[in-house]
């Protein structure tokens, strides 16, 4: 619980919160000056009294914080915090209300050490160029109040939301997966999303979000292309003979590899990365094989497993491996049937890729980092596999994490449900002032 009661006392005391903080009046971003802080409290969480000086905010255990002990007038005071007043005006407000000289400025002060306060005008100039673009902010509004429950300083959602606009992602296959998860990227902000594919349409790759039904015929890359730029909030520029040229490309914050060959899901030809690795370009493994849904693994090259690490462990686990492959492969000469790739099934994959994909674009390390999330039909429950880096692999992943685990390990899972958090999310959860309690709902 974060005590109320002694705020008063600590008002005189100036915080820092991280890369932004409370100095005076303003926020400073990376140590300079930028704006005077505009407080509010985050409106993603749902308020609640737990009792006569007590107040919840948030509802699930995730996010859900008491306060207290929290005197009328102080509760009363919470409601001026909604982003229309400076620190100035509500110093003023809390004179009228009289309360303590310094109060406002440590509750503030508090607020913010628990990461309950955002600021209405943050994200610096990035965040002031997308407030101004009111039609583009009013479709990622929902993404923007997200960001704010795992962001821990005031103006770091918006700084973040904005930051998407600038970053370059790729997506590899366009069928039910790829062209769906193209879509989700760019709906959320993501400025450029180029995909790549070949062949055609065909009726069984249309999907709701996805490839539209009239694309029947067209080229599947175009086609897929098409789709993300309407999905976005701003129709991002297409790119044409004026485009940069392959010598003066700045490369491409991420690239998500999608096929829609089923063999290529469940045993991702290690060569097919080996520009990205070479580049060292992140790059995410993500797809449906028969009724199974894969997410991952997310590979930062030299540093995570990468698909030669996951075909080398399979290999050791079992000596059969490599001649099935070989296989499933060559399809022994027959015409390949349409592989199997439930739609909803389909369209929940896209749907965890995407998250994945921002997570990493925003600076977190997701679950995917030398894991596969696997989830099967008819039980739905998914399951995190990991992909332990093996030292025959030439992506030099176990080289730096010696010390890690070794491929034998490789039958091991965890269920969603029993998801821990990252070492990160877990070193920010600790960082709550004494007396911050999470609610216990």
């Amino acid at each position: 619980m974060l005590d109320l009661a002694g705020a008063a006392a600590t008002g005189s005391r100036k915080g820092v919160i991280g890369s932004s903080g409370i100095r005076g009046r303003t926020m400073t971003y990376g140590g300079s000056v930028m704006h005077p802080m505009v407080p509010m409290v985050k409106p993603a969480l749902r308020r609640g009294w737990r009792d006569l000086n007590t107040v919840q905010f948030g509802m699930t255990p995730a996010h859900a914080m008491t306060l207290g002990p929290m005197d009328t007038a102080t509760g009363s005071f919470l409601d001026l915090l909604n982003g229309t007043r400076g620190l100035e005006l509500l110093r003023a407000e809390g004179r009228r209300m009289r309360l303590p000289d310094g109060h406002v400025d440590g509750l503030v002060t508090r607020l913010t050490r628990a990461g309950l306060l955002d600021d209405a005008r943050g994200g610096g100039p990035r965040g002031a160029e997308l407030r101004s673009s009111k039609d583009v902010l009013d479709r990622l509004r929902p993404d923007l109040a997200s960001l704010s429950l795992t962001a821990s300083e005031p103006g770091e959602a918006m700084d973040r939301l904005a930051a998407r606009r600038s970053l370059r992602v790729q997506v590899r296959g366009a069928g039910r997966v790829g062209a769906v998860l193209a879509s989700l990227l760019a709906g959320a902000g993501v400025g450029e999303v180029d995909v790549r594919d070949g062949g055609r349409v065909e009726p069984w790759d249309v999907a709701p979000g996805g490839l539209p039904a009239e694309a029947v015929g067209e080229r599947r890359d175009e086609a897929a292309r098409r789709a993300a730029r309407r999905a976005a909030p701003a129709r991002p520029p297409r790119r044409g003979p004026q485009s940069p040229s392959e010598d003066t490309d700045p490369g491409h914050s991420l690239v998500i590899l999608a096929p829609r060959d089923d063999v290529s899901v469940h045993a991702p030809v290690p060569s097919a990365a080996d520009d990205l690795i070479a580049s060292g370009t992140p790059h995410l493994y993500t797809g449906v094989v028969e009724g199974t849904g894969v997410v991952g693994p997310l590979v930062l090259p030299g540093e995570t497993s990468c698909a030669g690490c996951l075909h080398e462990g399979r290999a050791d686990r079992d000596p059969v491996y490599p001649r099935l492959l070989a296989q499933w492969r060559s399809g022994g000469g027959k015409a390949r049937p349409v592989p199997a790739c439930d739609l909803a099934l389909a369209t929940t994959v896209a749907g965890l890729a995407a998250a994945h994909a921002l997570a990493f674009l925003g600076g977190r390390t997701p679950s995917s980092a030398g894991a596969r999330w696997e989830v099967s039909l008819p039980g739905l429950t998914w399951h995190a596999r990991p992909v332990w880096a093996h030292p025959a692999c030439p992506c030099g992943a176990a080289e730096k994490g010696k010390e890690g685990h070794t491929s034998m390990d490789g039958a091991a899972h965890e269920t969603m449900a029993e998801q821990r958090p990252s070492r990160t999310s877990r070193r920010q959860a600790d960082a709550r002032p004494v007396g911050t309690r999470r609610a216990h709902v």
